[in-house]
């Protein structure tokens, strides 16, 4: 927010699926922006609709991952630097764990 002069972002991705930042989501989406929901939950989170007025924000839900290309547009653009949202690295002969590490994402959170 500080970042944004209290505005808040026009599009947060919500990519790790921990209801945490499902949460900051909402809180750093400014009024008229998206939030586009590409993480995999394993808990419930809960989705406020009591802040949301009718011109808040959008939510988007990835289904069959139809946000990916916006989040690839958004990195190709430069305005994000995707090695701040690289927390694991998996080489192809460990897909096994890499699947394993993502549906533990809440108990494995992140490690560079």
């Amino acid at each position: 927010m500080r970042m944004t002069g209290k505005r808040g972002v026009d599009t947060a991705i919500e990519a790790v699926g921990i209801p945490v930042t499902f949460e900051l989501c909402q809180q750093i989406v400014a009024p008229g922006g998206a939030i586009a929901n590409i993480g995999v939950h394993g808990k419930k989170v809960d989705l406020h609709l009591e802040r949301c007025g009718p011109q808040h924000f959008h939510y988007h839900a990835a289904r069959r991952y139809r946000n990916i290309p916006m989040l690839f547009k958004t990195v190709r653009s430069r305005k994000i630097d995707p090695k701040r949202l690289i927390t694991h690295r998996f080489k192809l002969d460990q897909i096994l764990d890499a699947y394993e590490t993502f549906g533990s994402a809440a108990k494995t959170k992140h490690s560079r």
